[in-house]
């Protein structure tokens, strides 16, 4: 029943939290995940991963391949074989006998000892060999480690896939930010030349001195100024987007302007780490490296504790110059066990080693539920800040226009002072930029606190 309950919890979260549904970002991260470089890598080392397991599941298999040897040799060690003093005073005895029984007999020879060079000459041994383990802890520990660290890589892929998501959706709303900025900014700039223009009729019919020209075009400037910064930091931003979809840096960038915002509602705290804690790859990841530190500790033991054991078989010629006939065939099986019994301790400090592997491991894990616990409750206050820092400008923006257009009605109407109308025109472009920013903020935290939770 409480794990119905928790992944009921997990699908409200999933739809509550589908914020932003925009085509257009999600065209753009499915680009990312499909041409960035970096991920690029981390799908190399998932699949180098892939091929370390295939070479581990291997070494269980017979290994088979063709051996072959021709030896000429001249000199070296001798083997002296006594033939003659073995075997001549027999042949004395009955050369003997023969002569006094039979005259006229067959007279056996005397026969010379023997010598044989130790290397032989013209030898050759022409086989193939079948070698297939029966017992070997190292191959099967190995393969059930490399097992878990294939695991490990994908989901340290899976990780950065996340954090792929979110950098992308986060210069993308970055980068609409400082459209919608250069929009204000321009705006402000069209309502200030309008006034300059009636200032200057103002003052070439002498209704008022030259510095309210000057004033004007002081706030000119630095509206201009301002313009060039976000430009500045429009290009940065683009730039940046495209570096992470691997396009080119100046490649335009489509706005969209149907983009709508999160939802107001949002979980507890404790949901949102428990949800954390099952789903964070980096948990996953680090799960996987302790079940690989488990199998390596189980390695380390089998390679101290237990033998090894093979079979080895041998089908081939061997014999005197290179030739194939039947009394050079032969075949041979052999079976080998290798069982280090002392080795001056070497094999218990690796099982110690593997064991302090597991340990750090361990505490990694621990440290990083801790950061993530750390993570939620810091993204889900920024996002709650975020939010209301939304609504506040908004309504910044409602009471500084308001305030806006009865000043610029009394300034038209002659009054208002300038400097009045100037103040109300710089709140009100100070609101509108601060509503902007806080807009965008909102979209950025509810992407970080998701990207914290699980994925975007």
């Amino acid at each position: 029943m409480k794990t119905k309950i928790f992944l009921l919890i997990l699908i409200g979260w999933a739809a509550h939290n589908s914020f932003a549904q925009s085509t257009v970002l999600e065209a753009y991260i499915s680009e990312g995940l499909k041409n960035n470089l970096q991920l690029q890598q981390e799908q190399l080392n998932y699949e180098r991963s892939l091929e370390n397991l295939a070479q581990a599941k291997a070494l269980f298999l017979p290994y088979a391949g063709i051996n072959a040897s021709y030896q000429l040799a001249d000199g070296g060690r001798k083997i002296s074989i006594p033939v003659g003093d073995m075997v001549n005073p027999v042949y004395q005895n009955l050369n003997a006998i023969n002569a006094a029984l039979h005259n006229g007999a067959p007279v056996y020879p005397q026969i010379a000892n023997q010598t044989t060079n130790f290397l032989a000459n013209n030898f050759h041994d022409t086989k193939v060999r079948i070698i297939q383990p029966l017992f070997n802890p190292e191959i099967y520990f190995n393969y059930k480690a490399q097992k878990e660290m294939m695991t490990v890589q994908q989901a340290q892929k899976k990780a950065y896939e996340n954090q792929l998501r979110y950098e992308i959706a986060s210069a993308y709303f970055q980068y609409l930010q400082s459209a919608e900025a250069a929009q204000i900014l321009k705006n402000t700039h069209r309502t200030l030349q309008q006034v300059l223009k009636v200032n200057q009729t103002l003052v070439a019919n002498a209704k008022a001195t030259k510095d309210i020209v000057l004033n004007t075009e002081y706030q000119l400037m630095k509206t201009e100024q301002q313009f060039l910064e976000n430009e500045k930091n429009t290009a940065v931003t683009k730039s940046y987007f495209n570096f992470l979809l691997n396009r080119e840096l100046d490649a335009a960038i489509v706005k969209d302007t149907t983009l709508s915002l999160p939802p107001i509602d949002q979980d507890e705290i404790s949901v949102l780490t428990q949800t954390a804690l099952k789903q964070r790859q980096e948990v996953v990841q680090l799960q996987n490296g302790l079940h690989a530190n488990e199998q390596l500790i189980s390695l380390s033991k089998g390679n101290a504790l237990l033998p090894k054991i093979n079979v080895v078989g041998d089908v081939g010629y061997q014999g005197f110059y290179y030739t194939f006939g039947s009394d050079q065939q032969y075949w041979l099986v052999q079976f080998g066990l290798t069982w280090d019994l002392f080795k001056g301790g070497e094999k218990r400090t690796r099982v110690q080693q593997a064991r302090i592997d597991y340990q750090v491991t361990e505490n990694k894990m621990e440290q990083l539920k801790k950061q993530i616990e750390l993570q939620v409750i810091q993204s889900h206050y920024e996002l709650a800040t975020a939010k209301q820092a939304y609504r506040v400008s908004q309504n910044g923006v409602r009471t500084t226009e308001k305030s806006f257009d009865i000043i610029r009605s009394k300034y038209n109407g002659g009054t208002a002072l300038l400097i009045e109308f100037i103040d109300s025109q710089n709140n009100y472009t100070t609101a509108q930029l601060t509503h902007t920013i806080n807009k965008y903020e909102w979209l950025r935290k509810a992407a970080a606190l998701q990207k914290t939770i699980s994925s975007l």
